[in-house]
Parts: C-alpha cells; structure tokens; sequence
C-alpha cells in the first residue's frame, strides 16, 4: 500500500523524532528543544543504548515447531518503478526496482519489476495451500514468465521467505534484506554492482545477468527476529546502524510492523533529500568516483517491508 507522508509523519513517535532530528510536518523545519523534548531525548538514549553482544546465541527456551512472517509495507514514490509482493500463508515476501535508465530510452522502467512481483505472486497463489517457498526457484519461474511475455526494460530482485524455521533468500542487484535479532543485524545482504551505481540487473535480452547469478543463502531463524526488505531507496540512504536504532526503539515502544516501515520509509526519505551528510551512497560515491565533495543522499523510490517471526506456522512438505 502506498501512503502519503502527511499519513506516515502522523504515525512517527515522537522519541524517533527527537532522536533523528525529524521534522513533526514536511512543511515545517525542525522544532525548537523544549524540556518535554529533552526528556523524551533522554528516554530515546536509554532504548536506543547498544544492543546484546551476540545475535547468533539462541534461546534454548524456544519454542519448537514452525514459524511464520507477520508483514507489512510502505512505498514512498520517486518514479514509481518499485513493485513488491507478500503472501502471510506462503510466508514470502518479495521486492523489485526497475532500472531507471530505461526512462531515456522511452521505455516504461517499472515494467520489469511489476511483472517480476505479478509473475511472482501468481505462481504463489497457484501452488497448493501450505507449500514452503523456495525463492530461488520462485525468482527463475517469475523471470522465466516475465521474459516470455516478451516485458521491456530491467529490474533488481529479492525474494524472502520463511520454511519451518528456517529463512531463505534469493536476490539479484542491490534490492536487498537485513535480518535483526535483540536490534542487532544477524545478516546483510550485499549488493552485486558491476560498477558503481550499476547493479546486477533481470532482463529479457541476453545481456541481463542470468538468474543462475542469483545470490542465494538461509539461516535457521528465531521468534522475535525481524526482517526488513528493501529496495536501493532504503539501504542507498539508512546506514545499516540507523537501522539498527529504529529497530531497537520500534520494538521498545510496541511498534507494529506496519509502523516499522513507515519510520524507516519517512527516514530515508528525509535523507535522500539531505545534501549536508553522508549516507551510505555518498560514501560509496567518495571511494568509487575519488570525488571528495560527494555527499549528501539519493532521491529514489524507497521500498520497505518489514515482517515479524513470530510462531505457529503451517508444516507442509517443500516443493
């Protein structure tokens, strides 16, 4: 579902606000410190203190059996290129950015990713009820689809999903995924670039990277972890820590994943609109381009899902 900012601003607590330096409106600079607003900056401080040690010591006191994704999403539009999919049953989510360049070539850019997502979806839908998702055959049946209909232009993808308890991806390009445990990354995925700002790309032509390229992963996954899928919009413009940050505070204060998304959404929006600090593309841009001045973000599309594990999932056979 796409939202408006005013609807994503309202939505945003105010410790985020204080804590990042949020404006309270798109149309109005960033408030004055007030006492209420120090206070609310120290109770920010304590929930955004630093996390548990190791995300990879489990809880021996888990629960055994399946797990399942509760997700949600936001999409800030740029040009409307992105396309994303999630099916709570299957337990899989998925995004897609279409390459802008198409854009000066008179090609519709988003073309690609949405039939990537459609194909992607559909072939979910049609498989029988409870069966475990395999992203990588899901990402090579949903190109093989979107090829055949003969669909212009390119697009970076990523498909997640979780099988019993274990999560597994798939992803071609710079779309990618974070997976958090107790607010701290447990996986990153990282992004395939021919060059700077050229990520691997889909395509129909034979000139697009094949989806054999695919990098493809698992890991045995936890109640209580939370996986963010985004497109570049997101991970171009929210350091891997401030992400972190969000995470640690949305779960302190009862955030839905719906409302996780948002925040991160507002947040990389408010960044790829900065030009006095650095974000993750403008330091890439210093080491690759050996341009000093380089700074600032990268106005795009800005896709987040955001999906909870949490207990109780069917238990199908994998096909």
């Amino acid at each position: 579902m796409v939202q408006t900012l005013n609807e994503i601003d309202r939505r945003i607590d105010d410790a985020l606000r204080v804590a990042f330096g949020l404006r309270r409106r798109r149309d109005s600079p960033a408030p004055a410190r007030s006492q209420d607003d120090d206070e609310i900056a120290g109770f920010a401080a304590v929930l955004l203190g630093p996390p548990c040690d190791d995300p990879m010591v489990c809880d021996e006191a888990a629960r055994e059996g399946d797990l399942r994704m509760v997700f949600e999403s936001c999409y800030i539009k740029d040009h409307d290129e992105d396309a994303h999919f999630g099916h709570a049953e299957a337990g899989v989510v998925g995004v897609a950015d279409g390459v802008g360049g198409y854009r000066a070539k008179g090609v519709d850019a988003s073309a690609f990713a949405r039939g990537l997502m459609h194909n992607a979806y559909a072939e979910v839908v049609s498989a029988v009820a409870g069966t475990r998702v395999c992203p990588y055959t899901l990402l090579e049946r949903a190109h093989l689809m979107t090829v055949a209909a003969g669909t212009p232009a390119a697009s970076t993808a990523v498909i997640v999903s979780i099988a019993g308890r274990t999560l597994k991806w798939a992803f071609v390009g710079d779309s990618g995924f974070a997976v958090f445990r107790d607010g701290r990354i447990l996986h990153r995925s990282r992004p395939q670039q021919r060059y700077f700002n050229c990520p691997y790309q889909l395509k129909s032509g034979r000139d697009g990277t094949p989806v054999s390229e695919a990098v493809v992963g698992e890991i045995m996954a936890k109640e209580g972890d939370i996986v963010v899928v985004g497109t570049d919009g997101l991970f171009d413009n929210v350091f891997d820590d401030e992400l972190g940050r969000i995470v640690r505070m949305g779960t302190a204060l009862g955030f839905s994943p719906k409302n996780m998304s948002e925040v991160m959404a507002g947040f990389a929006f408010e960044t790829s609109r900065c030009t006095d600090r650095d974000t993750p593309y403008s330091v890439l841009g210093r080491r690759e381009t050996s341009k000093p001045s380089f700074k600032g973000g990268k106005p795009d599309d800005i896709t987040v899902v955001v999906a909870y594990i949490v207990s109780g999932g069917p238990t199908r056979s994998q096909i």
